[in-house]
């Protein structure tokens, strides 16, 4: 099996939509993945909130339901970042989605794909 580290997904809320759940990384096919940190930055003058959410292929539908939400509401102070260390262990199809209040922000997840 090999392993590829990575960057997952790259996400700009000014491209995805502010206030609109997106994807930010989808396992592909005959791959595992790990995800080993989510960055979130704020690149706005005032505070923002931001979500994300683990999907499992089962439940992919176009929006994440309550059970899939790992962080709900959590707040980057403006200008400034947030550096999620989770060691999410992801299977083919399973996606993280994700969720800020404002057009300034970006989100970031790094890991590693096994296949």
């Amino acid at each position: 099996m090999a392993t590829a580290y990575k960057i997952l997904g790259q996400v700009a809320t000014a491209t995805a939509g502010a206030t609109t759940e997106a994807t930010l990384y989808t396992v592909p096919s005959s791959t595992s993945t790990v995800v080993s940190s989510i960055v979130i930055t704020n690149q706005a003058a005032s505070a923002a909130t931001y979500r994300i959410a683990v999907q499992p292929s089962a439940d992919a539908g176009s929006s994440a339901a309550a059970k899939h939400w790992i962080v709900y509401g959590a707040t980057v102070a403006a200008s400034d970042t947030t550096i999620l260390t989770v060691g999410l262990t992801l299977a083919t199809g399973d996606r993280i989605r994700i969720y800020g209040s404002s057009a300034t922000m970006s989100f970031s997840a790094y890991g590693s794909e096994i296949s």
